[in-house]
């Protein structure tokens, strides 16, 4: 097998384990776990998976005091915040609308970039950006696009979580990693969002109990945390291996996989308004594509963080 042939194949695995953590994800929520819960979980799990990628890497945590602001953004924006309007949305919509609705996070990065002067204006990219937009119009306009009318409610609820992982991946940009790797720095902001999910899980009566037996939503939540941390791994050592540009692709893998794992394993049935959406959404990633870049954001979609490439961005 040729060396691009392999990294074409690990490029599908990413896409195809990215897109079946938005159906684990509606299967987690399925007999009403809450988010803060389901989010402390999900960061201790990510914190045990990348701490032995980490080692494995022959490199360390760091907690040093000069990277604290670091770790709270990428903790803020890109896990805990983001994953608390993710599962609030994830139970009242269905999985192949939360796949699309993840993937625009590079239709909210591009107006950020220009606000922070990570990026130039370019028509071609504000089309994408107007198409990503229609996608949008799509799945909330039309009577019969939605199983329910009443979820349409819920679809704006479900796009702060790409506005929020767009923003943490252009703050990222901006200001850097301060040398450290991607996975150093995703591991570090997992272990403090589990610090800070945990008295939040346990004041609210959120908390979700090990002990209580696993079902099907507890390995459903287990198993997606696990493949997302893998996958992210995957991706920054993808980048490294073959650039930004090829990685990226892996936005239109997830759209499309997050879509046909919901069909197989939800029995989900989508209207055409939703296939159209969903097209629209995917010429939408064409045109608003990065640079060759990396972003931080963790969700099942990488989007396009603007600006240059972060420090210690390279496995």
């Amino acid at each position: 097998m040729s060396a691009r042939a392999g990294l074409t194949l690990a490029l599908i695995a990413i896409g195809a384990g990215w897109g079946l953590s938005v159906a684990l994800a509606k299967i987690a929520v399925s007999t009403g776990h809450q988010p803060f819960g389901l989010i402390f979980w999900q960061l201790v799990i990510s914190v045990l998976v990348l701490g032995a990628v980490t080692l494995a890497r022959g490199r360390r945590l760091e907690l040093g005091r000069a990277y604290w602001r670091l770790f709270a953004m990428v903790a803020l924006f890109g896990a805990v915040l983001p994953d608390v309007f993710f599962y609030a949305s994830a139970a009242r919509l269905p999985g192949g609308v939360m796949a699309i609705i993840i993937s625009t996070v590079p239709m909210f990065s591009l107006p950020i970039a220009l606000a922070l002067g990570n990026e130039r204006f370019a028509w071609r990219r504000m089309l994408g950006l107007t198409l990503g937009l229609g996608g949008i119009a799509l799945l909330i306009g039309p009577e019969a696009s939605l199983p329910d009318r009443a979820m349409a409610a819920f679809v704006p609820l479900a796009l702060v979580a790409p506005l929020l992982y767009a923003t943490e991946g252009n703050l990222v940009a901006r200001w850097g990693t301060q040398g450290l790797d991607s996975v150093q720095v995703l591991l570090a902001a997992s272990l403090l969002g589990a610090v800070l999910m945990l008295p939040l899980a346990l004041l609210s009566g959120q908390w979700i109990d090990p002990l209580a037996g696993i079902g099907a939503p507890e390995a459903a939540l287990v198993a997606g945390a696990i493949i997302h941390a893998l996958v992210y791994a995957g991706y920054v050592w993808m980048v490294g291996r073959a650039g930004s540009v090829f990685a990226a692709q892996t936005s239109y893998l997830v759209t499309g996989f997050g879509v046909l794992w919901s069909i197989l394993f939800l029995q989900e049935v989508y209207s055409p308004h939703i296939w159209a959406a969903m097209t629209l959404m995917l010429g939408g990633i064409f045109l608003v594509q990065p640079r060759a870049r990396i972003g931080l954001a963790p969700l099942p979609v990488i989007g396009d963080t603007g600006g240059k490439p972060h420090e210690g961005s390279d496995p």
